[in-house]
């Protein structure tokens, strides 16, 4: 007999946003973008890209015809370049072996078959905290999940650097493990390493051959640049093979195209030689994707294919990120400001705007946050993370409100 489950925690949040007859309810549970008004956005680039890619169909130019198992080429092509660098050692060496996915999540599961059924692996090492779903995605593969130091436990909001290191250096994490790591905006706490931090993981990675996998759900959408955000899997490939010979880099386009619902995404994962990438890629066009949904869908592929490569829309997408990622900077600073307005001390809340990316990590703990929905028709996580992204500028004063009074 089929048992029930409860909703997934987050999903459930937003159908009961959905249905809150509260007009002045306020969504912060969900990673998407909203306008200054509340609304979704569409990327003006993007609806060129739109125009661009139907009138190619019509002019015969393209097909609806399956694509193959890896994916679209073009597509593929331009993704690792976006995500590696034009000066990438692995990609210089025709080292990555790279597949489209079904967005980040689809490509995190790809990643997860692929080291339990290709690799052998039995285990993996996540953050703690680290996103809801790793765990689930991991699981569902047939890993076992374990957590390293990450957050601090005194402050609840800042990084614990010194725990880190001493986890990934210890031998309660055996040498040769497969570590997931965020590229960027760590989700959900805001909380990312320096470049300086980046360097002295990729020394341990490289002392200790852990085999890093960089979730890059954000890239350009944590600072508004590409390139800055890419930073830590740069810092990585630089080492060289035989430095780091493995990796792992998955990728998502919902946030920074905005294209949620098309579901475009890569897996690329770094091999020792050429050989090895040919060989990991066939392994896995052909033992997981092939049974499990054949081929990826054509359009939205398309679409990221046209901003990553036509200059003129790269450079208008480029400049419609900056804005998305300013606004979200923007949101972190009023609230701070407003907290601090209404009498609260700025070094209780200054890690709201110290932190990056879509997410705030407030600090608040279950119980308030309970409070937060029930007594004032604000959504947030169960952990207390906050949408920074969902956050207009007329919920700047109703939120802090709450929180001056839920945390009295």
């Amino acid at each position: 007999a089929v048992k029930p489950v409860p909703p997934d925690p987050i999903l459930g949040l937003v159908a009961r946003y959905k249905k809150d007859p509260n007009p002045n309810a306020v969504n912060l549970a969900q990673g998407a973008y909203r306008d200054g008004s509340g609304k979704p956005f569409v990327l003006s680039s993007v609806v060129k890209a739109e125009k661009r890619v139907a009138q190619q169909l019509a002019d015969g130019i393209t097909n609806k015809e399956y694509s193959g198992s890896e994916g679209n080429a073009e597509f593929l092509a331009a993704t690792v370049r976006f995500a590696f660098g034009h000066d990438s050692n692995a990609l210089n060496e025709n080292r990555v072996a790279a597949i489209q996915s079904l967005s980040g999540t689809g490509a995190l599961r790809l990643a997860a078959d692929t080291l339990k059924r290709v690799a052998g692996v039995d285990k993996i090492w996540i953050s703690n905290p680290s996103w809801g779903n790793h765990a689930k995605v991991f699981e569902a593969a047939g890993l076992e999940v374990e957590y390293y130091t990450y957050l601090d436990k005194k402050t609840g909001t800042t990084l614990d650097f010194e725990g880190l290191v001493s986890h990934l250096s210890s031998d309660e994490i055996p040498e040769g493990s497969v570590i997931l790591l965020h590229c960027s905006a760590h989700n959900p706490t805001g909380v990312d390493p320096s470049e300086e931090q980046w360097k002295i993981l990729a020394d341990i990675f490289t002392a200790r051959k852990l085999v890093p996998l960089f979730d890059s759900a954000y890239q350009g959408y944590a600072s508004g640049d590409p390139d800055v955000d890419a930073f830590a899997l740069r810092e990585f490939d630089r080492r060289g093979k035989a430095a780091i010979p493995t990796m792992l880099v998955c990728q998502s386009y919902a946030k920074n195209m905005g294209l949620y619902g098309e579901r475009v995404g890569a897996l690329a994962i770094v091999a020792h030689s050429t050989e090895k990438a040919t060989t990991v890629q066939t392994n896995i066009t052909t033992r997981i994707i092939r049974p499990m949904y054949s081929s990826p869908p054509l359009h939205g592929a398309r679409l990221a294919t046209v901003l990553l490569t036509d200059p003129e829309l790269n450079a208008e997408w480029r400049e419609e990120l900056k804005v998305m990622a300013d606004r979200i900077i923007s949101m972190r600073e009023q609230l701070v400001a407003a907290l601090v307005a209404k009498g609260q001390l700025l070094h209780t809340w200054k890690h709201i705007s110290d932190q990056i990316g879509m997410f705030a990590f407030t600090g608040l703990n279950p119980q308030q946050v309970d409070k937060m929905l029930d007594e004032h028709g604000i959504y947030l996580t169960k952990d207390g993370r906050m949408s920074m992204a969902g956050m207009k500028p007329a919920d700047v004063s109703v939120v802090a409100d709450a929180i001056i009074k839920v945390t009295a």
